[in-house]
């Protein structure tokens, strides 16, 4: 189930469509990227709803094929909304603007993460009342249909803010003469481009976007299992890891943005790095401290203050590598080359804890972010000249 989120590591693939492909009627109503956007978040609210409907008990495929049209509807919406903010800002604002990114993003995170559960912990049926009409059944479908509704009518929020929204300007391409020429501008051109820009040093970018996440996406796979098994409830899993935590991304967000204009995206690129190979460290001490609320609250700290810094260098460093022309088609490279190998190997993830142990796992996920180190530090040796988009 982990391998859904592999969505998020293809959306390359289509990526070009949703970069030049205008929907039709919409595209003239709305503007190119608006209306991509409608339609992902309309495809993301029956996609849940289906999930809601289904019980996973009696047909687990339809969950997880509803779970597949989640993720890529909201691949397709991450695609329009990176060309959308790219496009909304210059290059010496995409450290600030990639801030306020995460900010928005890791608000929605609280409702999603500690809003589902406190629905589903207040939709349930009394524990004793379970019990009685089914011995050692802990999973109730009705809570969750529940929760799973109230997330999809929670999509609202951003239809009605792309309604409101105004259409970024776009760079005007010309027409294209025939398919084949549409064809190369959409698919050919933009991948060209950054090998152009780049060079030999291109492999060296793409290889350090491929991995830099690792430790955080490997490690965060098992996170909520690892919960479950130390005997965290709903509640203490919500107020701490949904609500708590995510302020302290925020925060981490706020302090890499600010970070990036004052010492330069690269250098907060390796701080990022080290903060979190360093802090999965936290996680393999907290599973043989045993069930400590208060331990829980400072390893989720450290480890969501580290992910907030590195993901907003992350985020201004992939936009500063994006050319205007193609920013959606570029950008959704970057950010699935980001998440094709940490999720692959993360699909492991279960399979590594039962041979061996938690902490055993949480210090082979720190290990994993040595190579980046490397990687970051060759990285910076890429001339300023070669760094910067091309204009349009």
């Amino acid at each position: 189930l982990s391998w859904v989120g592999l969505a998020y590591g293809f959306k390359w693939v289509w990526s070009p469509l949703v970069d030049r492909l205008p929907l039709p009627l919409l595209a003239r109503w709305m503007g190119r990227r608006r209306s991509w956007l409608l339609v992902s978040q309309l495809a993301i609210m029956v996609a849940l709803a289906g999930m809601a409907l289904a019980d996973p008990r009696a047909d687990l495929s339809l969950v997880v094929w509803c779970a597949l049209a989640v993720a890529f509807a909201s691949a397709t919406q991450d695609i329009a909304l990176d060309a959308f903010r790219i496009e909304s800002a210059d290059a010496a604002h995409q450290g600030a603007l990639a801030a306020t990114y995460q900010t928005g993003y890791r608000l929605a995170m609280i409702w999603a993460g500690a809003g589902v559960l406190w629905i589903a912990a207040r939709a349930e049926t009394a524990p004793a009342v379970v019990a009685a009409a089914a011995p050692g059944a802990l999973y109730q479908n009705a809570a969750w249909q529940t929760a799973y509704l109230v997330m999809a009518a929670s999509m609202l929020v951003g239809v009605v803010t792309v309604l409101f929204s105004r259409e970024p300007a776009q760079v005007v391409l010309p027409p294209s003469r025939n398919a084949a020429e549409w064809f190369r501008g959409a698919f050919v051109e933009p991948f060209s481009d950054f090998l152009k820009r780049y060079g030999k040093h291109a492999v060296l970018i793409l290889a350090l976007i491929g991995v830099y996440r690792i430790s955080d996406v490997v490690m965060g796979i098992m996170a909520n299992p690892f919960y479950v098994d130390m005997g965290y409830s709903k509640d203490e899993v919500a107020a701490v890891t949904k609500i708590y935590g995510v302020i302290m991304t925020l925060v981490g967000a706020f302090v890499g943005g600010a970070l990036s204009l004052r010492l330069g995206v690269m250098r907060v690129l390796m701080l990022g790095a080290i903060l979190s190979a360093a802090s999965n460290l936290l996680f393999a001490w907290l599973a043989g401290h045993g069930h400590d609320v208060t331990a829980l609250m400072a390893v989720v700290s450290a480890d969501n203050l580290s992910a907030g810094v590195a993901s907003a260098a992350f985020i201004a460093y992939l936009s500063s590598l994006t050319n205007v022309s193609y920013s959606a088609t570029q950008y959704a490279l970057f950010s699935s080359m980001m998440l094709l190998a940490p999720k692959w190997l993360a699909g492991y993830s279960g399979a590594f804890v039962d041979a061996y142990d938690y902490p055993t796992f949480f210090t082979a996920t720190a290990l994993l972010g040595v190579p980046v180190l490397l990687l970051i530090w060759l990285a910076t040796r890429v001339s300023p000249a070669s760094a910067s988009p091309a204009k349009p």
